[in-house]
């Protein structure tokens, strides 16, 4: 027998400690500690614990090493002792950073291992006056105690703005008329543009900077499309633009905007085989990251007129070589990363970061933290597998979901013979989060901010917690992740019930996939997955591991679910390497096979 009950998502209020801050310098007997709400199954809490020493009564110290508006600093004094070091070395950096609790800085700082291991256990909070973290050691923060978070909201506007800049002054050659006017030259006929309304723009990435292009462009009288698979279609029609596929956006368009994250997903997306789709003559827009073009292909794409001019505010490497072929380029419009770069943004960005730092240094745990927070020794021992199991299966079921509509509405269930109140389970739905966010997202996502970033995304996770009969020793018999209303990229994933399915149990201390739709399958989640539907004969096995053997791809793991003999089947297989691209297709290309998709984990 197993009973059932159900919950949604809620976010825990934190426990606070006002007497007391994470950069007091007095020994106490305890750690002090920044808590979410104990589990009553241990006396410890869920979050992070901080060793402090020093007076109690003393300021904290807060080096703020790039500038910062004046407001944010204003809000650091009142609170802390405020050190504005600019253009430190790295050396310097180590030096001064053992003295101080709390560093503040832009991209131009990096924060390396160095940093934290030289600052000896005292540096306990690290503010990015900004989006992006890549100059932020993420795991030696982590592994340091030290929270890290960004301001990641201010400057929203002003890249939106400095977006629909580009585009005006990339369609009618403003920056080269200037050059050409300033030179004594006076080349009207040379400098003719192009009009912008009734053209067709392809916003590529719809969160918050790629919506606020679409208002404005709509503004322009432009026809706006954009290609984001995880945005919700309704919050896209609100402003009268329509969700369209990847080859669709490129193709139809007249200017294409840049606005997606930099993910191993998303680096050179724009490529040769990306520009060859293109309209002659299409127009790129760029105030996103860098990495997503492949400058070289952009170079020979301007230079075949495939591409005819290109507005770009960053570089794959900033600042980019005197000699850059695509900045000298006739056709490139190039600035110097002012996508943030407006007075009103400067203040927002300092005073966000500000008030997240001091909060931080108050005991309070911010929402746009952007590491994963410590966990006692005892409950990341006994849910480790468990953690592990629900990242993984967050991210086989986004990978499942074809693009759309987008995901927004999560059931999550787990089987357990403990009771409700001695499994705290918000750590797994923060790890389910996190899959199901970070593969389409460069928001890192941890349980200090995995409720916050779920709501801010419109996605709604339940939970429902199946009481099994039997012995409470094992925390999980298994968990269970659906994504309703949605298409799937695998038609098998989709359960009776209309779902996308995936189910997982650890097994020797191994996430296992255990169940995709309607099928049981059995393969250990290591490296990635290919998924196929075939029909249930002799020799298939065989035919595909044959396959992957040729191309030297190792097979970890091989499992069969079916319906019944001779019937319909899924074959799950575990292997250690990406295949090539011909390997897919010889998979396809089996007339067994009816469908099958590759899974990265």
């Amino acid at each position: 027998m197993a009973t059932s009950a159900s919950q949604t998502l809620r976010t825990t209020p934190f426990l606070k400690t006002p007497s007391l801050s994470l950069s007091s310098r007095q020994s106490l007997s305890s750690a002090f500690s920044v808590a979410l709400r104990p589990s009553r199954r241990f006396s410890k809490p869920l979050v992070v614990i901080v060793k402090a020493s020093g007076s109690l009564d003393a300021k904290p110290t807060v080096l703020v090493a790039e500038k910062l508006g004046e407001a944010g600093l204003k809000l650091l004094k009142e609170f802390a002792n405020v050190d504005c070091s600019y253009n430190l070395s790295p050396e310097e950096l180590c030096t001064k950073i053992s003295l101080c609790d709390a560093i503040i800085v832009r991209s131009g700082t990096k924060v390396s291992r160095e940093v934290f291991e030289s600052a000896a256990g005292r540096l306990k909070v690290v503010g990015r006056a900004g989006v992006g973290i890549d100059n932020v050691d993420l795991a030696a923060a982590t592994e340091h105690g030290c929270l890290v978070v960004n301001a990641p909201t201010a400057n929203t506007v002003a890249a939106a703005e400095h977006g629909i800049a580009l585009l005006a002054a990339m369609a009618r050659n403003v920056a080269q008329a200037d050059a050409s006017v300033k030179a004594g030259k006076w080349q009207r006929n040379k400098y003719v543009g192009v009009s912008l309304v009734g053209k067709t723009l392809a916003v590529m990435g719809f969160g918050k900077v790629g919506s606020e292009v679409a208002r404005r462009a709509k503004g322009l009288g432009m026809h706006v499309i954009s290609h984001d698979p995880y945005a919700p279609a309704d919050r896209a029609r609100a402003i009268g633009v329509e969700l369209v596929s990847f080859d669709q956006a490129i193709t139809t368009a007249d200017f294409i905007s840049l606005h997606m994250p930099l993910t191993p997903t998303t680096s050179k997306i724009l490529n040769d085989d990306t520009f060859a789709k293109m309209k002659k003559g299409v127009r790129i827009v760029n105030v996103a990251r860098g990495g997503v073009i492949d400058e070289d292909a952009l170079v020979r794409a301007l230079d075949a007129g495939i591409v005819a001019q290109a507005a770009l505010d960053v570089f794959t490497k900033e600042p980019p070589a005197a000699d850059n072929k695509l900045v000298l380029h006739e056709n490139v419009t190039a600035t110097p990363h002012l996508g943030a770069s407006t007075m009103e943004a400067q203040e927002g960005v300092a005073i966000e970061i500000a008030e997240a730092v001091v909060g931080a240094l108050r005991g309070e745990l911010a929402a746009t933290a952007v590491n994963a927070p410590m966990v006692p020794a005892e409950v990341l021992s006994e849910l480790k597998p468990y953690v592990v199991l629900a990242e993984k299966l967050g991210r086989l079921a986004v990978q499942l979901v074809a693009g759309g509509s987008g995901v927004k509405t999560v059931k999550v269930t787990y089987a357990s013979a403990r009771a409700p109140d001695d499994l705290d389970t918000r750590l797994l739905r923060a790890m389910i989060t996190k899959g199901i966010i970070e593969p389409i997202s460069s928001v890192f996502v941890n349980l200090v901010n995995a409720d916050f970033t779920a709501k801010q995304r419109g996605l709604r996770i339940s939970e429902e917690r199946i009481v099994l009969d039997g012995s409470p020793e094992s925390p999980l018999d298994f968990i269970q992740v659906q994504i309703a209303n949605v298409e799937s990229k695998f038609a098998s994933a989709i359960s009776e019930s209309g779902e996308i399915k995936v189910e997982g149990r650890v097994k020797d201390g191994i996430p296992h996939l255990t169940r995709v739709g309607s099928f049981e399958v059995d393969v250990s989640l290591e490296g990635s997955i290919i998924l196929c539907r075939q029909v249930d004969q002799p020799g298939m096995i065989g035919t595909v591991g044959s396959i992957l053997g040729e191309e030297n791809v190792n097979v970890s793991f091989m499992s069969v679910g079916r319906i019944a003999p001779r019937k319909q089947a899924v074959m799950a297989i575990g292997v250690d390497d990406q295949p090539s691209k011909e390997a897919l297709k010889k998979i396809g290309e089996v007339s067994a096979i009816e469908e099958f998709v590759f899974l990265k984990l």
